[in-house]
């Protein structure tokens, strides 16, 4: 029983330091993103990956969502002969949760293990040490350009795939369950509130801002050699994944709560 208590507690213990040092990570990457130098090379390169190369992913993950979700509403909806509410819920649905969720999903597969492995192999390979010898930051290099471009591309991504997935779901109910494409389209408008467009934009940068440090906190405290690749970029996918979730269900409470 002692024994077993004894590992429960080195558990919480060791999760609890791991927190600390996530933490610490945090505040030391918002210290140096107010202060100079600012690699701009760096924070383009970023704004490429992260932005522009994830569209396609995202773009195909929110349409075919959002036809999915058009046809289990409507197929749950004739249930009770509410086939008419399709439009608005595809719409809150999607802007709320699956939007913003999926992309931030999406970007934790794509980006967080990207920042994760390459991070870890720069480690491994000693280039961070050659940073540091060349009288170069890591973090100011490698953390703050990746976290600010997440910041902000990932809020983009999540409103294009908020788009993209309310077409999915005006293309299906157009096409194959026959609504009027004008209704559908005035339903939609009029049901979405500023607060829901807010709401799932906030979560998109908080979403990218977790993807990006957790890759970068996972690469630069990675072990050495494959196997410490390896499970740098496992870990920082899991952890990324888990806290965007958490961080989801707290931001939905604080707008939706009130």
């Amino acid at each position: 029983m002692i024994r077993l208590l004894g590992g429960i507690g080195a558990q919480v213990l060791a999760m609890l330091a791991v927190i600390g040092r996530v933490t610490l990570y945090a505040l030391l990457t918002l210290r140096h993103l107010v202060t100079p130098p600012f690699y701009a090379r760096e924070f383009g390169s970023a704004l490429l990956q992260i932005g522009w190369l994830s569209l396609p992913v995202v773009g195909l993950t929110a349409f075919f969502t959002g036809g999915a979700l058009a046809l289990q509403i409507y197929a749950g909806g004739s249930r009770f002969d509410a086939e008419a509410v399709v439009p608005q819920i595809v719409a809150i649905g999607m802007v709320r949760e699956l939007g913003p969720v999926l992309v931030g999903l999406m970007i934790a597969a794509r980006v967080t293990s990207s920042i994760a492995a390459e991070i870890a192999t720069m480690k491994v390979t000693e280039q961070i040490d050659a940073l540091v010898t060349l009288s170069t930051h890591p973090m100011k290099y490698l953390t703050v350009p990746r976290v600010l471009a997440a910041f902000v591309t990932v809020p983009l991504l999540v409103g294009i795939g908020d788009i993209i997935g309310i077409f999915g779901g005006y293309t299906v109910a157009v096409r194959s369950l026959g609504f009027n494409a004008s209704t559908y389209l005035q339903n939609t408008v009029d049901f979405l509130e500023p607060l829901d467009l807010i709401s799932s934009l906030v979560k998109g940068a908080a979403f990218g801002v977790i993807a990006a440090l957790m890759g970068c906190y996972s690469g630069m405290n990675s072990g050495r050699g494959a196997q410490g690749v390896g499970r740098a970029t496992k870990s920082s996918v899991e952890a990324a994944s888990v806290l965007i979730l958490a961080a989801n269900f707290l931001l939905t409470g604080v707008f939706f709560s009130i």
